[in-house]
């Protein structure tokens, strides 16, 4: 499952907005939008954030087996 795929699972799951997610991770929210449209990925920091406060592994947003 891409990134995109989980970050829109995560926010479903959590009840969350964009804008709640954003801020958990410490990104904006446009820069969570660009994610979810696939204009963007994830970079470094914000991997490690989503793998900290929501537990989904690195290798796993990217499709990594």
């Amino acid at each position: 499952m891409p990134y995109i795929e989980i970050i829109k699972q995560i926010i479903i799951e959590q009840n969350l907005t964009q804008q709640k997610f954003a801020d958990i991770i410490g990104v904006n929210q446009t820069t969570v939008s660009q994610w979810l449209m696939g204009k963007k990925k994830p970079g470094y920091d914000s991997i490690k954030a989503i793998y900290h406060q929501f537990g989904v592994e690195p290798n796993l947003l990217f499709g990594i087996e």
